[in-house]
């Protein structure tokens, strides 16, 4: 977690959904997100932020927003790896949501408990105590 002296995250992937405020609810009951902000009227989302309890988080918005959006990104199209303390209870929040589970649990040969999931629009989502190297 980010504190007054740890500046926020400055990577912030982004994705973008048929079903923006379905997604997000999603994402909160599924995996745990946190939702800090969503702007957008009615079923349109321009712009929501996502944390993520361990620190960082996503961006997303409603796809389809006509030819001069600078962001047109294909629902469905985005993939993240993302680092979680209690893989085994995070699959089991995830499976009783409903995710569309691709690999149970399992160990990787460097160390790291994952497991694979896909969220209602198909992004791809990797869940794992592999926190990476040190830069």
């Amino acid at each position: 977690m980010t504190d007054a002296r740890t500046p926020p995250p400055q990577v912030w992937p982004t994705l973008r959904a048929t079903d923006a405020r379905a997604l997000i609810r999603f994402l909160v009951d599924a995996f745990g997100f946190r939702e800090v902000v969503v702007h957008g009227e009615g079923d349109r989302v321009d712009h929501a932020q996502l944390a993520w309890p361990l620190g960082g988080g996503i961006m997303l918005g409603s796809a389809g927003r006509g030819e001069n959006d600078p962001w047109a990104l294909e629902p469905g199209s985005f993939g993240a790896y993302v680092v979680a303390d209690d893989v085994d209870a995070l699959y089991e929040r995830a499976v009783a949501a409903g995710a569309d589970i691709h690999r149970k649990p399992y160990d990787t040969d460097y160390g790291s408990r994952d497991f694979l999931a896909r969220d209602p629009e198909g992004n791809r989502w990797s869940f794992g105590t592999y926190r990476g190297e040190p830069a």
